[in-house]
């Protein structure tokens, strides 16, 4: 099989996952490819997700590096196979690769868990809302570009209304439900959107008030993506020059504390809905 020239985020994490397991059994790629009956090249070529790989012979290098555990072995090959074209495709002339990852995970998430301090969630923008903050953007979009960006955004919300929706929790400071990006008129409807979203069962959104004396994770946007089994989760954090991705176990345990501490300084679900509400009426 020819090598794939332009990896997805999912098959790059494929390889990688191989690589912790391969690494944990301490051996060598050499010693590995020995141990599979392969050359060396062809461990270093699945272990970058350049080199496609079925179900079975992921499961024969997991059986050779020692691992037992079967959830993860049976995750681990549910993720090869043929390259899934999802819509996000697309775009892959247009925009940032990593935009077309977040789209990617998000499509295999088994849960999503966001935090915010000065701006609301893509999943959860209005259109308006978000072509108000692509107008802000530096460098400046041409409206073409603007247009791949906005649609793009809100095709990623299908995951909250296709047929098994994703669940979602949002955690939201305050401060982000004053902000009036686009003017009063798009932030009233932006926050009713808000309440109407979260009537929903699997959408949770919950603001930390600024009566809270602290704020965990010191306004740093988060976006903790759940797969398949624990190993497989993704933070996803927003730079100033672009996404980073972690999947370090210490990364994942960081994350998911921050989140915890945020979650419990935070309002209910019927306290959270009900501060939305009064913050729309007061714009």
């Amino acid at each position: 099989m020819p090598p794939i020239s332009a990896p997805t985020l999912r098959q790059r994490r494929l390889g990688a996952e191989l690589r912790k397991l391969r690494q944990k059994a301490g051996l060598s790629s050499t010693e590995a490819a020995s141990g599979l009956g392969v050359n060396q090249a062809r461990i270093s070529m699945i272990e970058a997700g350049r080199y496609p790989v079925g179900a079975d012979r992921v499961r024969a290098m997991a059986r050779s590096y020692a691992c037992q555990d079967s959830a993860l072995m049976d995750a681990l090959a549910a993720m090869t196979g043929r390259r899934v074209r999802g819509w996000w495709e697309e775009y892959r002339d247009f925009l940032p690769p990593e935009l077309l990852d977040i789209a990617e995970l998000e499509h295999h998430a088994g849960e999503l868990r966001v935090a915010l301090a000065i701006h609301i969630p893509a999943l959860l923008q209005t259109a308006d809302h978000t072509r108000a903050l692509l107008r802000e953007a530096v460098p400046p979009f041409r409206p073409y570009e603007a247009e791949h960006w906005l649609t793009h955004r809100i095709k990623r919300q299908v995951v909250l209304h296709r047929e098994r929706p994703v669940r979602y929790t949002a955690i939201l400071h305050e401060a982000a439900l004053h902000m009036q990006y686009g003017g009063p008129e798009t932030a009233r409807a932006q926050l009713a959107h808000l309440v109407e979203l979260s009537e929903h069962d699997h959408i949770s959104i919950r603001v930390i008030p600024f009566t809270r004396a602290s704020y965990p994770g010191n306004g740093q946007s988060i976006d903790y993506i759940s797969g398949s089994v624990p190993e497989l989760d993704t933070v996803q954090l927003d730079t100033h020059h672009g996404c980073a991705f972690l999947d370090a176990e210490a990364h994942l345990a960081k994350y998911r504390t921050v989140l915890g501490r945020m979650e419990t300084g935070s309002l209910g679900l019927a306290e959270s809905r009900d501060l939305i509400r009064r913050i729309a009426h007061s714009i």
